[in-house]
């Protein structure tokens, strides 16, 4: 059995430190050390402190060859994997061509370099590096990044900053169509479901005015169409808030909502109209409502008739300021995502 000499000024280390350093190695080490300078035998120590006799033994070795100091050290072996030498050049190459799957990674993997790893080792790999597996988003081929940021800055977030400090009210507009028919999506499930497919090509065709701070919604719902006379209509309601402040409006570029009709009523009305620029649905703050609502009450879901179908879209509009308040709040947030060319994945 070790014979240690242990100095008061080192007890009171072993006390304090088996709770408070924030390793919890060394905390291990220290309450080996406290127990020995109780006078506990090994045994009773490896038990009180859940490690070996061997261990026990081995923090005392340390405490004896180099005190304290060399009981804090910490040298925890890792191996290394051989991979690592390759990182450099695999990261610059997933970064242009990312893998659809982990065994295509392996293959690449094996063939740029000659090592071959198991799928749960290039998994973990992909995921060491910062890869995660993450769903391909589209970006409109006409979309111009540069034209997005220059917008962005110069045209919304001056107007968006007055919105915020309450000296105008700024509404972002767009026309959704719902098509009566299945929407597929994703469940945690036993076996794989099955959706029925309503019959019939039925619209449910809402124009939506969204209010980017308070997230209100003024809607224009109709099953023909929406057209210059939908977005008259749209431009009337907003009229009668009387919000008491200017009014604007994003949209895009439909032809309707560029006509001379709109133009001169939102003249007529005070109502500045800003049209995007072309291939911009990431600038419109509405299109993320859309989804929300696809995904809410369509998605996975059958509807036996056109009026059910209308009736649960409408139901899941009417509750955005109560039911779906809190999930809308962080979702409707202005922060607006912008492209890079460098994103697009070419064939």
């Amino acid at each position: 059995m070790l014979t240690l000499n242990f100095t008061q000024a080192d007890i009171d280390t072993f006390r304090h430190e088996r709770y408070h350093h924030p390793h919890p190695l060394v905390q291990r080490k220290m309450e080996v050390l406290w127990l020995k300078s109780l006078g506990y035998p090994h045994a009773d120590i490896a038990r009180i402190a859940g490690v070996c006799p061997n261990t026990v033994r081995a923090y005392l070795r340390e405490y004896q060859g180099g005190g304290i100091a060399r009981v804090k050290e910490i040298r925890l072996y890792r191996p290394q994997s051989e991979l690592v030498a390759h990182q450099s050049s695999l990261e610059d190459h997933f970064r242009k061509h990312p893998p659809a799957t982990v065994k295509e990674a392996q293959r690449v993997i094996e063939a740029s370099t000659g090592i071959k790893r198991q799928e749960t080792q290039v998994c973990a790999f992909l995921k060491r590096v910062g890869m995660q597996r993450r769903k391909v988003g589209t970006v409109p081929a006409k979309a111009d990044p540069e034209t997005q940021a220059t917008y962005l800055e110069t045209e919304m977030e001056s107007r968006l900053a007055q919105a915020q400090a309450g000296k105008r009210a700024v509404f972002f507009v767009d026309a959704a169509h719902f098509v009566l028919g299945p929407f597929l999506g994703f469940v945690w499930s036993f076996a794989r479901v099955f959706v029925q497919a309503a019959a019939g090509r039925q619209r449910f065709n809402v124009l939506g005015a969204l209010n980017a701070i308070t997230h209100e919604l003024i809607l224009v719902t109709n099953t023909a169409y929406i057209n210059a006379d939908s977005v008259c209509e749209l431009l009337h309601k907003l009229a009668a808030l009387n919000l008491g402040v200017p009014i604007t409006l994003f949209l895009d570029n439909a032809r309707y909502q560029r006509c001379a009709v709109v133009q001169t009523l939102a003249d007529q009305l005070n109502i500045e109209l800003c049209f995007l620029p072309a291939y911009s649905p990431n600038l419109n703050l509405i299109e993320r409502l859309w989804k929300f609502v696809k995904k809410q009450c369509l998605y996975s879901k059958y509807y036996a008739d056109f009026a059910s179908f209308q009736q649960a879209i409408a139901n899941c509009l009417a509750q955005t300021q109560t039911t779906h308040k809190s999930a809308l709040d962080s979702l409707l947030t202005l922060r607006f995502h912008l492209f890079e060319k460098a994103q697009s994945m070419a064939a």
